[in-house]
C-alpha cells in the first residue's frame, strides 16, 4: 500500500493565498519526515479552491526540499499550456530530482483559463488526446515534430531527454518518468487505458465507480494489445479525503465546520468561459458524502477504509486530501498521523 497526500493549496475564507501555500509547504514536508509515500498537487487559476497556479513550479520546490518522497502532478492541466513546455519541465524535474517526479495531466473544466492562456473550448472539448500523444511523444523519443489540428512544428531534438536518468549511487535505477492521467469519464479512462497509462481516480468517486473504471481500463487495455502482466502491474491511484480523530465524531466534526465554507467560496469563484450554466453541489452534503467514504475518524477506521477500497478496486495507490481543517496545527498534527499511526495497520 502506498499512501500519499492530495494538496490543493486551499484558500479557507479569511485567509490569504501566503497562508495556503505555507500550509501547502509544510503538509508535504511533514509527509515525508511521517513515512508517507508521495505528494500529488493540484493546479488552479484565478480561484480560492486552489491558489497553486503551476504544480510543476511548487514540485520543484518541493523536490529541493526533501530527499525521500515522490512528488506529482495532480494534475497539470493540458489545454491551458504546450505539451512541449510542460514535457521540458517535467523531463528535467525527473533528471534532476533522481527519479522522485511523476507527472499527472487532466483536460480541466470549461473555465475562463482557456480564454486567458488561449486555448480556447476547442482545446478543452477536441484537444486533449492531441496534446497527450505529443506529450508523450517529447517524452519517449530523440526528435517530434507537431503534426496535430492545433500543434504543427518541424522536426526537433528533444533535450533533455527523459529517459536518460543518471544512476548516481549505482543502485537500480527508478527508470522512465511516470505519467498518469486523471479520468472522469469513460472516453478518458480508454484514452489512459490505449496508452498504458495509469488514471488518478477523484474523491468524489466511490469504490463501486472507481472499480468499474478500473475493469474499464483493463479490458480496453488488453484489447489495445497491452500484456496481461502489464495491466495487472499498472498502479492507478485513488484521491480521497483523510482526518484522523480518536473518535470519528470529532474528525467529521472538524470537516463540516471547515470545508464547506471553503468549498462554497472556492467553488463559486469558477467563471465558464462559453457562460454556461453550472450545477454546484451542496457543500455540507458533499462534504458528508466525503466523510462518508473515506478515511474520517480512529487510525483503525482509515486504515479498514483504505484496505477497503485497496480490496474492491484493486488500487493501492492514494492521495489523501489532508487540509481539510483549514489550519495549519491541525493540517500537521493529520498527516503526522496519518503516516505514523494508519500507515502501520497497512503494512
Amino acid at each position: 500500500m502506498r499512501v500519499g497526500t492530495f494538496v490543493l493549496a486551499a484558500q479557507f475564507p479569511g485567509q490569504g493565498p501566503g497562508e495556503a501555500l505555507h500550509r501547502a509547504i509544510r503538509s508535504a514536508e511533514v509527509a515525508e519526515e511521517s513515512g508517507l509515500d508521495s505528494v500529488w498537487l493540484a493546479e488552479h487559476h484565478f480561484v480560492p479552491y486552489g491558489v497553486c497556479p503551476s504544480a510543476v513550479t511548487l514540485a520543484a520546490l518541493l523536490l529541493g526540499r526533501t530527499r525521500r518522497i515522490q512528488v506529482g502532478t495532480a494534475v497539470s492541466v493540458l489545454p491551458t499550456q504546450h505539451p512541449v513546455a510542460l514535457g521540458e519541465q517535467a523531463a528535467l524535474l525527473h533528471l534532476t530530482s533522481g527519479g522522485r517526479f511523476t507527472l499527472g495531466v487532466g483536460r480541466g473544466g470549461p473555465w475562463v483559463d482557456l480564454e486567458v492562456f488561449g486555448g480556447g473550448l476547442e482545446a478543452y472539448e477536441k484537444g486533449f488526446p492531441e496534446s497527450l500523444g505529443l506529450l508523450l511523444d517529447w517524452l519517449a523519443k530523440p526528435r517530434v515534430a507537431g503534426s496535430g489540428e492545433r500543434y504543427g512544428f518541424r522536426e526537433v531534438s528533444v533535450v533533455p531527454r527523459a529517459d536518460e536518468l543518471l544512476d548516481v549511487d549505482g543502485g537500480e535505477s527508478p527508470g522512465g518518468l511516470e505519467v498518469i492521467v486523471a479520468c472522469t469519464s469513460p472516453k478518458t479512462v480508454k484514452l489512459a487505458a490505449e496508452n498504458g497509462l495509469p488514471m488518478l481516480l477523484g474523491m468524489h468517486c466511490g469504490d463501486e465507480e472507481k472499480a468499474e473504471m478500473v475493469a474499464l481500463w483493463r479490458s480496453t487495455a488488453l484489447a489495445a494489445g497491452r500484456s496481461p502482466e502489464s495491466v495487472q502491474e499498472t498502479g492507478h491511484v485513488s484521491a480521497g479525503v483523510a482526518q484522523i480523530a480518536d473518535r470519528a465524531e470529532d474528525a467529521v466534526e472538524t470537516l463540516v465546520k471547515a470545508m464547506p465554507g471553503w468549498l462554497r467560496q472556492g467553488l463559486d469563484a469558477h467563471v465558464t468561459v462559453d457562460g454556461r450554466r453550472r450545477v454546484m453541489r451542496d457543500p455540507v452534503a458533499y462534504t458528508e458524502l466525503l466523510c462518508g467514504l473515506h478515511a474520517v475518524g480512529p487510525p483503525r477506521l482509515a486504515a479498514d477504509r483504505l484496505a477497503a477500497t485497496a480490496e474492491r478496486t484493486g488500487i493501492t495507490r492514494f492521495a489523501l486530501l489532508v487540509e481539510g481543517s483549514g489550519d495549519l496545527a491541525a493540517t500537521e498534527a493529520n498527516v503526522a498521523r496519518l503516516g505514523t499511526e494508519v500507515l502501520p495497520l497497512l503494512a
